[in-house]
């Protein structure tokens, strides 16, 4: 019997494409989730009979489960649609097979040479990639809105499910959602990964950042809050060694659960 740690691989005698199916609806549940079946249906060029079917073999397998919303708002007369968010074993079919590997390493980092030089490993690593990003976000201009989806897509090509969120009626906000963390299980242990990547977010995107929810931290995607109503001030590439250097602590940013 599969388990559910195991990928959405369909049983002998399923067809290849059924699974290749399959594969792309949990895809498209990680990085959107919580997701409508009309959705997945309507993206994927499905059936609702099809995404009907894929959806119960994964949840069957425990790789995705219906969301339960928090709101208070009122709802429609009727039965509300179905929202699917992925679970960690939806997520371990993406996740780094060497995430074991790193843990242990970061380990016998912080173990041999302190705390100190844990927090300079994370602020190394998202270094890297505030160099790659800044010349996008410059390319994007000054609307905050713009810049945060040039990061949404940078952080995509580099495998985080990226995508954007307006907040509010008149959006005066974006949420920054990531669907998949390639770093996940590290970050577990290490949420120093998270914090730093926080603080780039903010320096990347010239304005205050709060990362609202971390799928190290248990939600079901990590969110970030973007304010839109102050124009960020463009970081170059030049600026993001100086800038991170200027930014040491977390300066009000929370990692929330």
């Amino acid at each position: 019997m599969t388990t559910p740690s195991q990928p959405a691989t369909p049983r002998r005698g399923v067809p290849a494409d059924e699974a290749g199916t399959r594969e792309r609806v949990l895809e498209l549940i990680v990085e959107r989730g919580p997701v409508s079946a009309a959705t997945l249906a309507r993206v994927l060029d499905l059936t609702p009979a099809a995404v009907r079917r894929h959806t119960t073999h994964l949840e069957d397998l425990g790789q995705i489960r219906v969301h339960e919303p928090t709101g208070t708002g009122q709802r429609g007369r009727g039965r509300p649609a179905r929202h699917y968010v992925a679970t960690d074993a939806g997520r371990s079919v993406l996740t780094d097979a060497y995430s074991d590997l790193a843990t242990q390493a970061l380990q016998f980092l912080r173990d041999a040479a302190g705390e100190g030089a844990l927090d300079a490993f994370a602020e190394a690593r998202v270094s890297e990639l505030e160099r790659r990003y800044a010349p996008l976000l410059e390319q994007a201009g000054p609307v905050p809105a713009a810049r945060a989806n040039a990061l949404a897509a940078a952080l995509t090509a580099d495998g985080y499910a990226a995508t954007t969120r307006a907040v509010g009626p008149k959006g005066f906000a974006l949420q920054l959602c990531q669907g998949h963390c390639p770093v996940q299980d590290v970050a577990e242990v290490f949420p120093q990964l998270c914090e730093a990547e926080t603080q780039a977010f903010s320096r990347l995107l010239g304005v205050h950042v709060q990362r609202l929810a971390t799928l190290a931290g248990g939600g079901h995607v990590c969110t970030t809050h973007v304010p839109l109503s102050a124009v960020p001030t463009p970081l170059t590439t030049r600026d993001a060694g100086a800038a991170r250097s200027r930014t040491k602590s977390p300066s009000g940013v929370t990692e929330g659960n």
